[in-house]
């Protein structure tokens, strides 16, 4: 009998949800993604040091004997996760996310420039826009940079999905990829709650992704849904058949060391028939939706301030390492 990993790649693409190359190479998945927590726990670990001073040279080398350690770590800061990403394409055959600082979550044009930053950088070092994917938190100010992007042959990944109103109003606009984050959804409705745990078909987070899922094949959205942020096996088996799933290496291994019959349970030609209201999705609607979520409203607010806080661990990272570089 095969295992479920096996099983799951052939209904649903399977990508990395770590900075860890050596894990990346353990599993073999299609893409990979990053996110700033993860690059932050990736540079600090000792088999990746040689990646980080080198990217801390390169931008010495770039601004100049002269200039400031704050110049050379703001530099470096910027290119750090394209060093990963380089890496990563190395091992994946297909496309790895990239994404832009947090900080900017509610600045369109602060993204889109940084968007355009990333991919010149990924060209420049030889690796075509079409496998790379510019993660956004999907805030309005953040779809709509993704828009500008997309329409500029930029694709992206609109991560820190909650809410339905955030993923169709992605999917209007041309969105490459949404990630909603299934675990995150799970944490909000067992505090709300008092509950322990869901069954897996019952799981807050679960419920989402098919929802979203199911909007888009009804009414032909072409958005790639891939669920993310994973806290168990059965929110990993319940959405089996799912465009894509990105997957901590631990639940990977534990995907890869179990065995046992998995059935599909997303479809895209039973979506065709499901009891579903399409929304007239507008800025208006987005933000009344968004107001009336609390779920969404707090989980997107205090995803970003996690991934800001990590970039900030990160510059300080950088900031000691070129410290002890150039002592």
């Amino acid at each position: 009998m095969a295992n479920l990993l096996d099983q799951l790649k052939e209904m649903t693409v399977v990508v990395a949800d770590t900075g860890d190359i050596q894990a990346i190479e353990q599993f073999t998945p299609r893409d990979a993604t990053t996110n700033p927590s993860l690059i932050t726990a990736a540079a600090q670990m000792p088999q990746y040091q040689a990646i980080v001073d080198d990217t801390l040279k390169g931008a010495r080398d770039t601004v100049g004997a002269d200039a400031d350690a704050s110049e050379v770590v703001t530099l470096a800061f910027d290119r750090l996760a394209v060093s990963f990403g380089l890496k990563i394409l190395e091992i994946v055959p297909g496309r790895v996310s990239t994404e832009v600082d947090a900080r900017l979550s509610y600045d369109t044009e602060a993204t889109i420039a940084k968007g355009r930053d990333l991919i010149a950088q990924y060209e420049a070092a030889g690796v075509s826009r079409d496998r790379i994917l510019i993660k956004i938190a999907a805030t309005w100010e953040g779809i709509m940079a993704a828009k500008v992007l997309e329409e500029e042959n930029i694709h992206t990944n609109l991560t820190l999905v909650f809410g339905l109103h955030q993923a169709v109003a992605c999917g209007e606009n041309g969105i490459q990829l949404i990630s909603p984050f299934v675990g995150r959804i799970l944490d909000w409705y067992k505090k709300d709650t008092g509950r322990d745990s869901y069954p897996a078909a019952e799981d807050p987070g679960v419920v989402s992704v098919t929802n979203i899922y199911n909007y888009f094949k009804k009414f032909g959205l072409q958005t790639e849904v891939m669920g993310a942020s994973f806290r168990n096996l059965g929110e990993i088996t319940e959405l089996a058949g799912v465009d894509l799933l990105t997957i901590s290496p631990g639940l990977l291994d534990e995907l890869k060391s179990t065995e046992g019959d998995l059935p599909r349970k997303l479809d895209a030609s039973a979506a065709q028939t499901a009891d579903i209201t399409r929304i007239d999705m507008t800025k208006e609607v987005f933000e009344e939706m968004h107001t009336a979520d609390p779920m969404a409203t707090e989980k997107l607010a205090e995803g970003i301030d996690g991934f800001a806080k990590a970039l900030a661990s990160l510059e300080e990272l950088l900031a000691n390492r070129l410290a002890e570089l150039e002592a």
